[in-house]
């Protein structure tokens, strides 16, 4: 059966609400904007999102998170989202934030089958100890805290028990995919697009280039097409710059 669908909206049709999913990209690189705008098209909501991070107020993860669609996010980073602060301090938005690294191997554990793991990271912190407040009650106190984490020693050394992410959808955006669903990811859009991928029970890829199987140099390919499901071609995307610096000239 072929992969291919006809556009984002197709591709999405399917996704109902309370689904789990798996988001790639890296700050505003390499998000999958056409398939977020696709299910931001539809009606389904009450989403539980994993990404490195959920857009700004008007692009990407942002638009669905605007539209109170999302009810629980885990992601590392969260900082150039201002409605996502009010929602999460108003109590209208669970999270839960993690470390960067850890949340890169939790999608890729779920991918690989791998139930858990230990890591270092967040030994003796709220991210092990727990009370890290993942959901406010509206009057400011905590409504929902966070568990404390197994810990156990190898060779003289702490570590937590983390437990892998296994999502029902995930969705991700490549530069280059083959018709058998094989992908390229440019640069940065590697650092998640294909740990989303592996972690979804489903995974839809927009490409920004479709070609024929046998075109992609195979020592090139990033994600087997074993990992994907369906396949859009979006097209070029739209390059967005999540927080733009600039020098400022100066005075003599």
């Amino acid at each position: 059966m072929s992969k291919l669908y006809p556009d984002a909206v197709s591709a999405v049709a399917d996704i109902a609400s309370g689904s789990t999913l798996a988001v790639g990209g890296f700050g505003l690189c390499g998000i999958p904007d056409a398939l977020i705008e696709a299910i931001a098209a539809g009606d389904s909501t009450e989403f539980e999102v994993y990404s490195n991070n959920c857009g700004v107020d008007d692009f990407g993860l942002g638009i669905l998170l605007s539209a109170k669609r999302i009810k629980r996010v885990t992601a590392s980073y969260v900082g150039e989202n201002k409605e996502f602060a009010r929602q999460y301090l108003a109590g209208e938005l669970e999270v839960e934030l993690t470390p960067q690294g850890t949340l890169a191997e939790r999608m890729r554990a779920g991918g690989t089958g791998i139930p858990a793991f230990y890591t270092p990271a967040g030994v003796g912190t709220p991210v092990g100890n727990g009370g890290m407040p993942w959901r406010y009650a509206p009057d400011g106190s905590i409504a929902v805290a966070s568990r404390p984490k197994e810990v156990r020693e190898f060779n003289g050394r702490r570590y937590l028990l983390e437990e892998a992410i296994s999502a029902d959808y995930s969705l991700v955006h490549a530069e280059i995919g083959d018709t058998d669903g094989n992908l390229v990811f440019n640069k940065s859009a590697m650092n998640f697009n294909p740990l989303a991928a592996m972690a979804g029970k489903i995974c839809i890829a927009q490409v920004e280039n479709l070609v024929d199987v046998g075109e992609i140099d195979p020592a090139t390919v990033h994600l087997p097409g074993i990992f994907v499901d369906r396949l859009v071609h979006a097209g070029p995307q739209i390059k967005r710059i999540e927080k733009r610096t600039i020098t400022q000239q100066a005075h003599v």
